[in-house]
């Protein structure tokens, strides 16, 4: 349920009614919009008579919502959320940039890929460390000693680092060491890991599973933001299709759905989704056009010898290109480069 107060409504009116919804033992969820004040009513709400919240002189009415996600629905909370990092704004015209090679190789390598994309103008620095692999066999990172790499880059260049954790006896132990903790799309319902990283004070980019529908990926989130931790981001990254020309299927049409049905920003990531690296620069542009947050691209130095993904990773003169022309785009959509 949604109860939305009319305008002015008193602050100890309000109280008065959240503490009478406590004892019928619902969590409430606060939303202060431009001019109502709404609370969400998350639990069971069975026992909750429609009609005595109706009767209140300082509701203006009661909405209730069919989707089993909740915090996550725009319809808790109308306004949509911004996260700052270090600064940097992500969500609600402030567009952002997330470039960076697959995987962390060595210092050199991440620390020159580092101060080369931030003269571009990307504003977070993207690393695998820990790499979940399909096959046990291909490279699966340098695991710490990559995070310190990262770590060092960051220090050279003052980029936040955007970083894969994979367990959540990973999340324990490295959060500290990483600016905002990607959750990968085949971890988007390991759903031990989403609670622990629910309860960390740190943004999470949360990646689309490949099979995943919409609904999934937002209860995704939702397992999330019911533990306490509102900062995600969503990530469209692809889907699996029966056509074997691109590595997957980018969804572009997912970023307005969910737009509409969620609060929450959503990046995309045109490298996995394409996997193809002449492909990463059309599917960008489409995704500033379908009104996406922002977009993670894959850039390596050396991509014929890269140690993962190096046929979808773009050099980055080729990356300063495409910054060059997002920059345009950017620009017609009246949005902001954070």
């Amino acid at each position: 349920m949604i109860v939305v107060f009319k305008e002015q409504t008193p602050k100890n009116e309000i109280e008065k009614f959240e503490a009478k919804m406590k004892e019928l033992g619902v969590e409430l969820h606060e939303s202060q919009g431009s001019k109502y004040f709404i609370l969400g009513l998350v639990g069971d709400t069975s026992n909750i008579d429609p009609s005595r919240i109706q009767s209140n002189r300082n509701v203006e009415k009661l909405v209730f919502v069919q989707e089993p996600y909740k915090k996550a629905n725009r319809m808790f909370k109308p306004e949509d959320t911004v996260i700052d990092v270090e600064g940097r704004k992500i969500g609600k015209g402030f567009f952002n940039v997330i470039a960076g090679p697959c995987s962390v190789e060595t210092e050199e390598q991440v620390v020159g890929i580092a101060k080369s994309v931030k003269k571009s103008g990307a504003s977070f620095l993207r690393g695998g460390a820990f790499k979940p692999r399909t096959s046990p066999y291909s490279f699966q990172g340098l695991g710490e000693k990559g995070l310190e790499f990262l770590i060092t880059a960051k220090k050279e260049t003052g980029l936040p680092i955007v970083s894969e954790l994979m367990s959540p006896q990973q999340v324990e132990k490295y959060a500290d060491k990483i600016d905002i903790v990607q959750i990968g799309a085949r971890n988007m319902q390991n759903f031990d890991l989403l609670k622990v990283v629910g309860q960390i004070n740190k943004p999470i980019l949360l990646k689309r599973g490949m099979s995943a529908t919409i609904e999934d990926l937002l209860m995704a989130a939702e397992y999330i933001m019911s533990r306490g931790n509102d900062n995600i981001i969503l990530c469209e990254r692809g889907i699996r299709s029966f056509q074997k020309v691109t590595r997957n299927v980018l969804d572009l049409s997912a970023i307005p759905v969910i737009k509409k049905k969620s609060h929450l920003p959503v990046i995309v990531d045109p490298s996995h989704a394409s996997g193809l690296w002449w492909l990463v620069e059309p599917m960008a542009k489409a995704a500033v056009a379908a009104g996406a947050d922002g977009v993670m691209v894959e850039v390596h130095n050396d991509p014929d010898n890269a140690l993962c993904d190096g046929q979808q990773s773009i050099k980055p003169q080729r990356f300063d290109n495409l910054m060059n022309i997002l920059k345009k785009y950017i620009e017609i959509e009246n949005r902001q480069l954070s």
